[in-house]
């Protein structure tokens, strides 16, 4: 399926999701946000795709944030459909069941930040600036950037980005927890491939069920986590895989996992 704004592709297990609007720093509309829903869903669906790495076009922006000749256009009404839409969008994005994976070439501002922060893992270049600065222009984050920030960071560092609207260096995101990993510009995209294909040697199942317990175990108390975090190991003791992986430990081989 061909999109407007963004680069499609599976290779190797790795579905590429390429924001493509370099003349406007890959900057977010509603277009793209529903191409990226379609994307997602075509990810989903492919039982060849184990992980998903997701950058922007061009060395300046991973995505610089929304579009601002469409945002100024928003009436309460219409301003709060687009951002539960979007919304939605990203959320389906953290629970598609597929690790994720942002490799932050640039600018990662606003609602590229917000994206980042709902993928699996972000891996940024050097070069990379994160932020959430929308009270600069008289609105607030609105796709999950005041929830997702407090949970990953903490509530004062939330804070401080989110109502100075400060841009940050991708030193200061890896010191704060806001990225996993920082590395040279030429190293991004081997550096996310790399850990990519390290998730995708393991159970298929069973990454699907870990990042189900992290994702839903945050939301609960310690005692109900528990609980799911058990529910879901029975549930990998009836898998194939977890006999052929346990066999193949044994046996001192690779396993061979089939996502049964």
């Amino acid at each position: 399926m061909a999109y407007e704004n963004l680069l499609y592709e599976v290779k190797d297990a790795i579905a590429y999701i390429t924001f493509n609007r370099p003349k406007v720093l890959n900057a977010l509309n509603h277009t793209t946000m529903e191409e990226l829903d379609a994307c997602v869903g075509e990810a989903g669906r492919d039982d060849s795709v184990r992980a998903l790495i997701l950058t922007g076009a061009g060395e300046k922006a991973f995505v610089a944030g929304a579009d601002i000749n469409e945002l100024a256009r928003h009436t309460p009404v219409d301003g709060k459909e687009a951002t539960l839409f979007g919304q939605g969008v990203l959320r389906r994005l953290e629970t598609v069941g597929k690790p994720s994976i942002a490799a932050i070439n640039g600018f990662a501002l606003g609602g590229g930040c917000e994206l980042a922060m709902a993928c699996t893992l972000r891996i940024a270049s050097r070069t990379a600036r994160l932020g959430q600065p929308e009270v600069k222009l008289g609105i607030l984050p609105g796709y999950g950037g005041t929830q997702r920030l407090a949970r990953l960071c903490g509530r004062g560092v939330a804070q401080q980005l989110v109502l100075t609207g400060e841009m940050i260096s991708a030193e200061e995101a890896l010191r704060i927890g806001l990225v996993n990993q920082v590395v040279e510009p030429g190293e991004l995209m081997a550096t996310a491939e790399a850990i990519a294909k390290k998730i995708i040697a393991n159970a298929p199942l069973a990454v699907r069920f870990s990042m189900e317990a992290i994702d839903r175990g945050l939301e609960m108390p310690q005692e109900e986590g528990l609980y799911l975090e058990a529910t879901l190991f029975g549930l990998l003791c009836a898998t194939e895989d977890m006999r052929e992986g346990t066999r193949a430990f044994l046996e001192k081989r690779a396993a061979q996992f089939k996502n049964r």
